[in-house]
Parts: structure tokens; C-alpha cells; sequence
């Protein structure tokens, strides 16, 4: 048996080493469909997480708890709710999100939006309120005072991100539901993970499974260390 994986893992890097184009293209639309789920998150998630953590007003705390209940929403669920508004006869449908790369990649801004919003809050309640006090009394407007303390709570921020862009690349249940493992289309490496290995296919399951722990585990160890830089 030990055997046997040791000889499935050498043949998966010879895979991952000789730069098979299979591996190659699904770990790039990965990383793109991820990358894009950050990005169309961060819109509305980040300015979100600044106003909760440096206003106060009635219902916060409601609104603060709502998102850390998110933080552990199934994805087999969300992809299910996803799956049925934009369906065809769904109420976007007629944005043809549905098997789109574009859909995954929203699916999965909705699936990490709470970690952006829960965490970066964090990091900016945990800045000094004496700074935001001095930097409303040097004249700074609002908007200033905000990029002062974004500033201030920049590695908590990105420590979100990174939280938020791992979690995006590792969930299976929306990518499947909304993607629907399409060759070259929506095919990303957790969907390839699972269709492999249900095909008996070790070898190819076992190289794309060490491309996403490297992936993962190389972003958390590169922000580490320009942290302590």
C-alpha cells in the first residue's frame, strides 16, 4: 500500500514538473476565477468592514453577528441557492451566469465576503482610537480618516484577504453547483479533485491536491514574511 502511494506521488510531480497543459490550464482558471471572487468582493466588503468598525449606530451589533453566523454557511447550500437564482428560470437568468466562469467566481465573492467583512472589521476596531481622534483634530475629513486607519490595520486587512482568497480556492460546492466541472471552462482544481478520483484517476488527483496546498499554504507563509520584515 505504501507502495503503491509513493509510486502514485512521484508520478504526480513528474506530471506537475513536465508542465502537463491538463494541470497547467485548471490551475490557472483557479486562480482566476478565485482572484476575481476577491476582487468583486472587496467592492462592497471592505468599505462595509470600515464603516462597522469605525461608526457606531443602532443595530451594529445585530449586523456584526449576521456576518460571523455567515462565516460558516455549507457551500453545498449556498451553491444550491445560487444554483436556483441563476437558472434559467431563476430571476437572473437572463445574465447567464449559470456554467460561466464569471458565475463561479461571484458565487465565491458571496461565500468569503463574510470573512472580508468580519475580519478587516477586526483589524480596524483593534487600531488606536487616539489616532482617528488626532486625525479628526489635524482637519481630516471622513474619507481621510479612513485611510489613515486602513493604513494603520493594513496587515489585518490583507491577513483577511488571504483568509478570504484560500477560502475561495478550497470550496468545492459552489465551484461544482454553479460551474458545473466544465473541461477548460469552470473545471478549477477542487472540482478535478473529485471528479479524478471518482474516476480511479490517483495520480492526476494527487498532483492537482499538491498544487492547492502549495498554493495555499506559499501565500500564508509569503505574507508572514513580509509581515515580520
Amino acid at each position: 500500500m505504501i507502495e503503491t502511494l509513493i509510486e502514485a506521488l512521484r508520478q504526480a510531480l513528474d506530471l506537475i514538473l513536465s508542465g502537463n497543459p491538463e494541470v497547467q490550464s485548471i490551475t490557472l482558471l483557479s486562480l482566476y476565477i478565485s482572484a476575481l471572487g476577491i476582487l468583486i468582493a472587496c467592492i462592497w466588503s471592505l468599505p462595509l468592514a470600515l464603516t462597522l468598525g469605525l461608526t457606531s449606530f443602532t443595530g451594529k451589533r445585530f449586523v456584526r453577528g449576521f456576518f460571523n453566523a455567515l462565516l460558516g454557511i455549507p457551500t453545498v447550500a449556498l451553491g444550491l441557492i445560487l444554483y436556483l437564482v441563476m437558472s434559467k428560470s431563476g430571476p437572473l437568468g437572463f445574465f447567464q451566469l449559470l456554467y460561466n466562469p464569471l458565475g463561479v467566481s461571484i458565487g465565491q465573492s458571496i461565500l468569503i465576503a463574510p470573512i472580508i467583512v468580519s475580519f478587516a472589521c477586526s483589524a480596524v476596531e483593534s487600531t488606536d482610537i487616539e489616532l482617528r481622534d488626532l486625525a479628526r483634530t489635524l482637519g481630516a475629513s471622513r474619507l481621510q480618516t479612513s485611510f489613515v486607519v486602513m493604513r494603520e490595520a493594513v496587515w489585518g486587512i490583507v491577513l483577511a484577504l488571504i483568509a478570504a482568497f484560500n477560502r475561495a480556492i478550497a470550496e468545492l460546492g459552489v465551484a461544482m453547483m454553479i460551474g458545473g466541472n466544465i473541461r477548460y471552462v469552470t473545471r478549477v482544481l477542487t472540482t478535478s479533485i473529485a471528479l479524478e478520483t471518482a474516476r480511479g484517476e490517483v495520480t492526476l488527483s494527487i498532483a492537482l491536491a499538491i498544487i492547492l496546498m502549495a498554493i495555499v499554504f506559499s501565500l500564508s507563509i509569503l505574507i508572514n514574511v513580509l509581515r515580520r520584515g
